[in-house]
């Protein structure tokens, strides 16, 4: 199936999850990420569940804090 990932198409395997998204991208952090589909914003307790669709996208936001 395809699905989008920050922007980039890629083939994937049919049932994944976003957990096991998240390992394949080598995402840094990831107990600091936050993961939307489709705009959709997932609970990181919902990773393990979460399964990807075919023509989903996925994007990784980071938030930080700081500034004055």
């Amino acid at each position: 199936m395809t699905i989008t990932v920050a922007g980039v198409k890629k083939e994937v395997n049919d049932g994944l999850t976003v957990a096991q998204l998240v390992i394949d991208e080598k995402v840094e952090t990831p107990q600091y990420v936050t993961v939307t589909i489709n705009d959709d914003f997932v609970e990181n307790s919902q990773f393990e569940e979460a399964v990807l669709h075919d023509g989903d996208s996925v994007e990784f936001l980071y938030f930080m804090g700081g500034g004055q």
